[in-house]
């Protein structure tokens, strides 16, 4: 192996593509071993709404894990503090401010990411936004804003990253979906309906692409404190009532919602799409506790 190119032979690296290309021809698969599975060395994510919360913690992941991560959100200032992070743990990335209403903000980010990369393997939808409200007082303009950010939003990445992903015939896409997708939520219907939504067109894509390589799956967080979801839940009857409901009895570290998506990223779920994957503590398999 040639000096100054240390991980070629892992996954995303081009010795292994040539590799795997060659046993792939040959009629058999590349057998990795151990942690070779989850190695995302070579490989370049992008990440709407990487710049906080669960999508910041996702990116610094994939960074550790050996990929080179593009986040993006609206604010340039949250762009540029996660590309310096990113860039502190030896990985590649780019600043770039995308607004996930808008289709050519989306196209621009794409865009900018192959002109600087030659290809993306790895796409997290991550941007998202709620807002409790009675449903028959619901007002139309943030119903909409709502579905527009979490689902609509979430499907116009998908379309255009999702093509770049078939064209060449590999992509990992993960969707952030919620519990809300699997229980009614107080207060909550405009965002329950949306990521709802997202956890239907997980599947749809997923078996649309299922044989062009691109593997399609999401994550159902349960209850972690971030900056949208704290107010709801720190101190608040809300908060008390899902922490008795959570077997374990606490909230989700944000870094708990690191290795799933690792895996969802990685080689090892080559044979993993269209699931909805809940990281909740046992919120949904919770019956009696007590």
């Amino acid at each position: 192996m040639r000096a100054g190119r240390p991980h070629d032979s892992r996954p995303g690296g081009r010795r292994y593509e040539r590799r795997l290309r060659r046993s792939r021809r040959g009629g058999r698969e590349e057998r990795l071993k151990g942690q070779e599975l989850f190695d995302l060395t070579g490989r370049v994510a992008v990440i709407t709404g990487g710049t906080t919360g669960l999508g910041r913690e996702i990116a610094l992941g994939f960074a550790e894990a050996g990929a080179d991560v593009v986040v993006s959100s609206r604010t340039k200032e949250h762009v540029d503090a996660a590309a310096k992070e990113i860039e502190a743990l030896g990985r590649r990335t780019l600043r770039v401010v995308c607004d996930v209403l808008d289709r050519e903000s989306i196209q621009r980010l794409h865009d900018a990411v192959i002109a600087a990369f030659g290809k993306v393997d790895i796409l997290v939808n991550a941007a998202g936004t709620a807002k409790m409200a009675a449903t028959l007082d619901e007002d139309e303009a943030e119903w909409s804003k709502i579905i527009e950010t979490n689902l609509t939003g979430t499907m116009r990445a998908c379309q255009i990253f999702g093509r770049t992903m078939a064209d060449a015939h590999y992509g990992r896409i993960i969707n952030v979906a919620s519990l809300t997708a699997f229980r009614g939520s107080y207060h909550l219907a405009a965002y329950a309906a949306s990521k709802s939504a997202v956890a239907s067109l997980t599947k749809t894509l997923a078996i649309e692409l299922a044989e062009s390589g691109v593997n399609v799956n999401a994550i159902a967080p349960g209850v972690f404190t971030t900056e949208m979801s704290s107010p709801l839940v720190k101190g608040t009857a809300r908060g008390e009532e899902q922490l008795m409901r959570t077997p374990m009895h606490r909230f989700g570290k944000l870094r708990e919602v690191v290795g799933p998506a690792i895996f969802l990223a990685s080689e090892a779920a080559g044979f993993v799409t269209g699931e909805v994957i809940a990281v909740d503590g046992g919120y949904l398999a919770s019956g009696v506790n007590s």
